[in-house]
């Protein structure tokens, strides 16, 4: 079964940077689409950014000009550059494809298990 493997969560201090990184497990027939989704305490969580297979970007305004969504469909991987980041950025961040495992699945999504981000003094 195919799993999304994140990195490069941590602790950085308001101003700093961060670069998530996503991979899956193993090949992945078709992707749709990839992204990055947020969840702070007690709040819900949250679509961060997205990257079609076409190479078409989304962002929540919220990170617009401070965070870059890049990725490689073809190596099933996404990256998110974080700049600039503020307090209110702190939550764990997941990766999410929306793909076709093999040629006989349907697309479904599929879940990175969350990197935490604090953005501290």
């Amino acid at each position: 079964q195919v799993q999304l493997v994140e990195s490069g969560g941590g602790l950085v201090q308001p101003g700093g940077s961060l670069r998530l990184s996503c991979a899956a497990s193993q090949s992945i027939f078709s992707t749709n689409s990839m992204g990055w989704y947020r969840q702070a305490p007690g709040k819900q969580r949250e679509l961060v950014a997205s990257i079609t297979s076409g190479g078409s970007t989304n962002y929540v305004d919220s990170v617009k000009g401070r965070f870059t969504i890049s990725g490689d469909h073809g190596k099933n991987t996404v990256y998110l550059q974080m700049n600039i980041l503020k307090p209110e950025d702190t939550a764990v961040y997941y990766c999410n494809f929306d793909a076709r495992p093999t040629p006989w699945d349907n697309y479904r999504e599929i879940w990175g298990q969350g990197t935490l981000v604090t953005v501290s003094s």
